[in-house]
């Protein structure tokens, strides 16, 4: 019977310097695109960084926060109350759904704000 696919190459243990230092650039250029995959480095965060259109200082204190959080959820009430009373049946409901969301959320975020430890 004729095989289909031939013998492989015989394997001879004295393999040049050439073929060894070829074998050793092989092994380390896999193992930087498996690392550069498997472990990403943790990117630090730049200014320059044309992902992020925006982005919080890493130095700003939690009253701060929290005060904008307040003010941003304050707005976000005004919309969608002035919203909701334009809309009838259900999208009414629904907005005033969100309406409600909106305005524990903005308790919440002043109770925080009044616990808060200031520095």
């Amino acid at each position: 019977m004729v095989k289909i696919t031939p013998n492989p190459p015989a394997t001879d243990e004295t393999v040049s310097r050439v073929q060894s230092a070829r074998n050793k650039k092989l092994d380390a250029a896999a193992n930087r695109a498996l690392d550069f995959y498997l472990k990403p480095t943790p990117k630090k965060e730049t200014s320059d960084n044309p992902n992020s259109i925006f982005r919080i200082a890493p130095d700003v204190d939690s009253e701060c926060l929290l005060a904008s959080l307040s003010e941003k959820l304050a707005a976000a009430n005004a919309m969608i109350s002035d919203l909701a009373f334009d809309l009838e049946g259900s999208r009414r409901r629904v907005a005033m759904g969100i309406l409600q969301v909106i305005e524990v959320s903005e308790l919440l975020a002043n109770r925080a704000l009044d616990i808060v430890e200031v520095r």
